[in-house]
């Protein structure tokens, strides 16, 4: 989809972002990717701030994988044998359980935005790349209830999962996928918090 041709900078930026996030979150990266991330750190400052930083490592990061590396380890820490390490679910991270309140709630909501999931996705919607998808796609049609899709299907629990997915023994360059998202979501949920 073609972003408006008056998305503000910053705003095209929060949707990319959101886009990478969901690109990582759903499938390992092919090798195009990794050398676009490797290319894409810009030098940091003295006392970098932690966004900055978390580009950076992630750069570093794609430049020391492989392709091959980087489809085990997320296999590993996904997928599994019968199932992955970390269960990126918004119902599994508010409940204990998969397939919950939480996913009810979220297919209502987006109902309501006009959105349902694509008949070739096998995940169901409360997937972290899921929701990273939908917040992209609603920045780049700067869709006024953004703030809102946020704080009731992300924030309450992508903290966790960010910190389960960088302490996880199996993450080498998803360690810093989840730096990355935990940097970028904390400005979010400061932004996004602040009344309109």
């Amino acid at each position: 989809m073609d972003e408006p041709k008056s998305l503000p900078s910053e705003q095209r930026w929060r949707s990319n972002t959101y886009a990478l996030l969901a690109r990582l979150l759903s499938a390992p990266p092919d090798a195009d990717l990794l050398h676009r991330l490797e290319t894409s750190a810009a030098p940091l400052a003295v006392n970098p701030a932690p966004l900055p930083l978390a580009w950076h490592d992630l750069a570093r990061a794609a430049g020391k994988t492989t392709v091959q590396a980087a489809a085990d380890e997320f296999r590993v820490l996904f997928i599994g044998m019968t199932r992955g390490e970390l269960l990126p679910y918004a119902s599994y991270y508010q409940t204990g359980f998969l397939m919950e309140k939480p996913l009810v709630v979220l297919r209502a909501d987006l109902r309501v935005l006009g959105l349902q999931r694509q008949e070739r996705t096998s995940e169901p919607e409360d997937h972290i790349a899921a929701l990273c998808e939908v917040m992209s796609l609603l920045i780049s049609e700067q869709q006024p209830r953004q703030a809102e899709f946020f704080q009731r299907h992300i924030a309450p629990w992508q903290k966790r999962f960010f910190a389960d997915l960088r302490q996880s023994a199996a993450a080498g360059f998803y360690r810093s996928v989840a730096l990355l998202g935990d940097a970028f979501m904390t400005i979010e949920s400061q932004s996004l918090s602040l009344p309109e």
